[in-house]
């Protein structure tokens, strides 16, 4: 039978493998460019995605022609051609609204003497005249591209680096989205982000401690939910870092998600535990766990990959737009998986042993199987 909890100094050193280095990328983000990188979601700017006639157009020479206009900008070309531009927040100029003509002035010789023209009628005035008016009236200036569309901006500051990117670097052919998010609203995010992990996280912990009756369990099954939610947000700060991955507003929702599939093995292991615990009295602690651990190891291996084997096709064939999504999903139930049966279970054992030792408690062993009598 496969010790599982008497190899866990070997486990919780992977452990410390898998979470160091993406912690150390994690408190990098607020000092250097490297770490955690946040779409505009989060961070306010301007988002904008073009393709120019000329394949050749690269995003460095894009983020010159902004650093030219005086905005500071990053470019890289996406999966489908297309160039993605983040900005400072560029807000899209509104069209002017059109204004009647002003009322004729008395004192206008030409409407202010009377004639024949005027008419007291007042059918006259409303009556539509069958011929054009001689004198042409001005067009009204196009209105400004609303957010988010495909159509080009004709007004405001981004109607300017339309002009110098086409005049600099040819024309512009299709544009695939355009998106300005404001500092109030990411900030707002950020916020919303904190209280819906750090809430859902102490109420599965509350919850745990109060089923099992043991604040062992609940804090135990926090420092696993801790352990999955660094190691997700660390791969994608080393991924953010060498493959420019970002955390957008779905980052938040694969999180949850995570953290309620690792707690959903790591109670059917806890369950298990406590079963095992009334049914086999008198044997030692640690052969309970281990017990427990490999009695539930089937199901949630077989739990976990069917699971992955279904968002490794979405990934595969879902589109971009949710790629990093489930991305996330993916190493999130991977490692939830492992931490539930590998780090979540052996602490508990290692608390009960240091309560042992604390309170000069010997730990509980097995009775001895009486010895047949021999003639």
């Amino acid at each position: 039978m496969f010790d599982v909890v008497g190899r866990r100094r070997i486990f919780y050193a992977l452990s410390l493998a898998l979470t160091i280095p993406g912690l150390i990328f994690i408190l990098l983000t607020p000092f250097t460019d490297a770490g955690l990188q946040f779409t505009i979601d989060y961070t306010g700017g301007t988002k904008w995605e073009i393709r120019f006639e000329d394949a050749e157009v690269t995003p460095d020479q894009v983020e010159e022609i902004f650093a030219a206009n005086d905005l500071r900008a990053s470019a890289l070309r996406t999966a489908s051609g297309f160039i993605e531009i983040k900005t400072e927040p560029i807000g899209l100029q509104p069209a002017p609204v059109p204004t009647a003509p002003p009322a004729p002035s008395p004192s206008d010789p030409a409407e202010a003497s009377p004639g024949p023209s005027v008419s007291p009628d007042p059918s006259a005035a409303t009556s539509p005249s069958p011929s054009p008016s001689a004198e042409p009236s001005a067009e009204p200036s196009p209105p400004a591209a609303p957010v988010g569309n495909t159509e080009l901006p004709t007004d405001g500051k981004l109607g300017e680096m339309v002009i110098a990117l086409e005049a600099a670097l040819g024309p512009i052919v299709a544009q695939n989205s355009l998106t300005t998010i404001g500092p109030v609203v990411s900030s707002d995010l950020i916020g919303q982000a904190i209280v819906l992990i750090v809430v859902g996280s102490l109420g599965i912990v509350a919850w745990i401690t109060y089923r099992f009756r043991d604040v062992k369990f609940g804090v135990a099954a926090l420092v696993t939910l801790l352990h999955d939610v660094i190691v997700v947000l660390g791969s994608f700060a080393i991924l953010g870092t060498f493959a420019q991955v970002e955390i957008d507003a779905l980052f938040v929702t694969a999180l949850l998600t995570v953290i309620g599939f690792s707690v959903h093995d790591t109670i059917v292991i806890y369950d298990r535990i406590r079963e095992n615990k009334a049914r086999h009295i008198g044997e030692p602690f640690s052969d309970i766990v281990n017990h427990s651990v490999l009695q539930t190891f089937g199901r949630s291996i077989t739990t976990s990959f069917t699971t992955v084997m279904v968002l490794l096709s979405v990934l595969l064939f879902g589109g971009a737009a949710i790629n990093d999504f489930i991305l996330a999903l993916i190493i999130g139930i991977v490692i939830g998986t492992y931490s539930s049966i590998f780090v979540a279970a052996p602490l508990v054992l290692d608390w009960h042993a240091y309560d042992d030792r604390r309170h000069g408690r010997v730990a509980a062993t097995r009775a001895p199987r009486p010895r047949r009598a021999t003639s």
